[in-house]
């Protein structure tokens, strides 16, 4: 059975084993270190710990005692400064700090750069919900006055986030930390925004948007959802014509008829043709059109359009220059061109307009079921409504372009496949970019709006006073830039694009780790921003490895309602940091949803106790020997050993750099506890009670060689546990100068 997932080593047998253990040496020897005739105590050694390695200095780069290598860098994706971190910022952590200990351990210039992220919308979302806790709307607040809330709620969250960071041990380099409303970060975004306008990218259009009737915002493609929702499917009689559709309330503007031209059903009748007919609230006229947009397959091959609230019709209405009328308003509600429903939800209104068509012999049929995708506000779940509305967009075709480029050419390389074909969909299909939101909270578009045409230009500088189509008068636009128009530059930000010394050292850096739904939400984005602004069009990283989710032990996501959340401080502080690392990381492969049950957990837990008691072995059976760096006295067995354990490390080794964490910490763990601990160990006791001194010599040296190895192996995977033996064992000679995070790693491969 692998150890891994085996639970089976009760509590009790660790309590036995530790006071067997304690009991022999403290009557054998009164020279070992004290701590080690204790259990092993997570609480007091991790802060201690990181204390020591802050000081240490060594989280900084241009600290580091031995550099052999070029610069390698990694930056946090930054977690938002609204809250505590949760299961999923524990893995990520985890992934990222492995990675980076290991670097280090070679000898690369090492920078992990930590962050956090405003969240615009996100954000915005939360606070609100605490208003509506404390009786108050932000609708009854000066825009000021919510974003100085907004900023002092986060800047107090963001103290808790970078907290729990460092409790899951991540060796980031805290003196370069970026937060996405640093001064020079809005600078640059608004620096990029300009250039984009300048380079006829960025523009504002009167197109169709994703609106939140609940949020009062509108919102990109990436920030809606797609859910399966059962509703009545309606068929309608339109003049000669039966047309189908699930939105009723739509219908009131109806007056084009559309149908494909080579549809031999309707051949009689002629793009621009008009027709008299029957309506919601009266007579009409209808337009007859032929477009080839219409699936001459799905239901009658006709349909009406509603220009205003749907992007389809939106789309044949801009080829065919046709007029556009809203029918529902911002709130979800019918405006007076629906009559005697005016005012009314359209949920609320939807029954009761079939009724007034029942009643006029023009409903045809109803589908009781029927089973499609809506769109729906990724925060709220409310149902998404369609509406046109003049926003700031960003032009995606050439961008997408450069992006795809980056990957086909392996410039960019995914870990997994599947994300690089998801990737690569969305490359190959954009959609141009809303970036405007309706919201208080994030950074202001630095543009000007004219009162009189409507045209947007973009004035980082301030200094337009007239409009430059027209010559009317402008105001300042009150939108603020979607979140991901900023974080897409995150890994130019972060190093002081475009003339930062760690610009030019770290980028483009080597590794983007982070969640697999950002595949087509932030990674296109830092793709695109670092193709375009670089100057030498580099895209900002080599590697992409996306984790999965990490759900509940029934494999159920995790969620406040469900009450199956589990925090990563919570799991710390009940089972220790490096125990909570290994169980994020054996079983996980990367891109997979994995299931996380504290039985995992403990026994990994477990697992640090072992190593615990392995250092008490060692330091107890060495006492009188000097750690002996180029001891060649092997003896024929503990030789055979060495070369065992250098294939198997040199395994490890690669499986890391292949981004294989979850085989590399398994092989780890199976080798100190199968290996070393139950037969090496066991063994060691015979040779060293009753052996020749020349084969007690070699086991000592093999013993010490051995643990040292593996404590650095261990180090990236279990960092505090690690640190603290390295620390207390004589032989090491270890300080805070002389950390067990900046060792030279075991093996070397060419």
């Amino acid at each position: 059975m692998s150890k891994p997932t085996q639970v089976a080593h009760c509590d009790l047998f660790y309590f036995f084993e530790t006071l067997i253990i304690s009991a022999t040496i403290t009557c054998m020897t009164n020279k070992i270190d004290d701590k080690f005739l204790q259990p092993y105590d997570a609480a007091t050694t991790e802060s201690r710990i990181y204390s020591l390695w802050e000081k240490s200095g060594y989280f900084n780069p241009d600290n580091l005692p031995t550099v052999s290598k070029e610069a390698w860098c990694t930056i946090m994706p930054p977690p938002n400064a609204n809250g505590r971190l949760h299961a999923g910022h524990g893995l990520d952590m985890t992934i990222k700090d492995i990675l980076t200990r290991f670097k280090r351990m070679q000898g690369y210039k090492t920078l992990f750069l930590p962050g956090a992220d405003h969240a615009g919308f996100e954000t915005q979302i939360v606070y609100e919900k605490k208003l509506e806790k404390e009786g108050r709307s932000r609708m009854n607040m000066e825009p000021q006055e919510l974003y100085d809330e907004i900023f002092a709620f986060t800047q107090e969250n963001k103290k808790y986030m970078e907290a729990d960071v460092k409790r899951l041990g991540t060796s980031c380099d805290w003196s370069r930390e970026k937060f996405t409303l640093d001064d020079d970060v809005v600078a640059t975004v608004h620096s990029t925004f300009q250039k984009m306008f300048d380079d006829g990218l960025a523009y504002r259009g009167h197109r169709i948007v994703n609106w939140c009737t609940k949020h009062q915002t509108s919102l990109s493609d990436v920030e809606t959802e797609f859910v399966e929702q059962e509703d009545k499917f309606y068929y309608l009689k339109y003049g000669p014509f039966t047309i189908g559709t699930s939105r009723p309330e739509t219908k009131f503007g109806d007056k084009y008829v559309v149908m494909h031209p080579n549809d031999t059903r309707y051949a009689e009748y002629t793009h621009g043709q008009t027709i008299e007919l029957e309506w919601i609230n009266g007579p009409i006229t209808a337009t007859i059109l032929k477009d080839e947009a219409i699936d001459m397959e799905f239901g009658t091959g006709v349909m009406t359009i509603t220009p205003w609230h749907d992007q389809t019709d939106f789309e044949i209405a801009e080829r065919h220059d046709l007029e556009k009328e809203q029918i529902i308003d911002w709130y979800g509600k019918l405006l007076p061109i629906a009559g005697e429903f005016e005012g009314m939800k359209i949920t609320e209104a939807r029954e009761k307009i079939i009724a007034k068509l029942d009643e006029k012999g023009l409903l045809v049929k109803t589908d009781e079921k029927y089973v499609h995708n809506i769109k729906v506000c990724y925060k709220c779940n409310r149902t998404i409504e369609p509406q046109i509305k003049d926003q700031w967009f960003i032009k995606m075709d050439t961008l997408a372009k450069k992006a795809l480029e980056a990957v086909t050419s392996n410039e960019t390389s995914f870990v997994t496949e599947q994300f690089e074909k998801t990737y690569k969909h969305w490359m190959n299909n954009p959609i141009d970019w809303n970036i405007s939101r309706q919201i208080v909270w994030g950074i202001k578009i630095p543009a000007k709006i004219c009162t009189k045409c409507d045209y947007g230009v973009a004035d980082t500088s301030n200094s337009i006073t007239k409009c430059p189509k027209c010559d009317g008068d402008v105001v300042e636009d009150t939108d603020t830039f979607d979140t991901w128009f900023s974080s897409g530059q995150w890994p130019l930000v972060t190093l002081n694009y475009p003339d930062g010394d760690d610009f030019k050292t770290y980028y483009p850096t080597q590794l983007m780790e982070t969640g697999k739904d950002l595949v087509f939400k932030w990674i296109p984005r830092m793709v695109m921003f670092g193709k375009y602004l670089d100057k030498k069009g580099r895209s900002p990283f080599k590697d992409i490895y996306l984790h999965g989710m990490i759900n509940d032990e029934k494999n159920m996501k995790m969620s406040k309602s469900k009450g199956n959340v589990m925090s990563p401080v919570d799991l710390i502080d009940e089972f220790g940091a490096d125990a909570l690392r290994m169980s994020l990381i054996v079983g996980n492969t990367p891109g997979n949803d994995m299931a996380l049950s504290k039985d995992k957990i403990r026994a990994y837990r477990k697992f640090s106790n072992k190593l615990w008691n392995i250092a008490r072995f060692v330091q107890e059976n060495t006492k009188e020997t000097n750690f002996d760096a180029d001891f060649k006295n092997f003896s024929e067995r503990d030789t055979t050993l060495r070369k065992e354990q250098t294939a198997l490390f040199t395994e490890v080794t690669k499986e890391i750099e292949v981004f294989k964490l979850y085989i590399a910490a398994e092989k780890l763990y199976h080798y100190t506890w199968d290996t070393f601990a139950a037969e090496i160990l066991e063994e060691s006791k015979t040779i060293l009670e009753s052996g020749t001194s020349e084969e007690k010599e070699s086991r000592q040296q093999f013993l010490l060689h051995t643990f040292d190895a593996i404590l650095k192996m261990l180090h990236p995977f279990m960092p505090f546990i690690t640190e603290e033996i390295f620390q207390s064992l004589p032989h090491t000679n270890a300080t805070q100068e002389n950390s067990l995070m900046v060792q030279k790693w075991p093996i070397i491969i060419s």
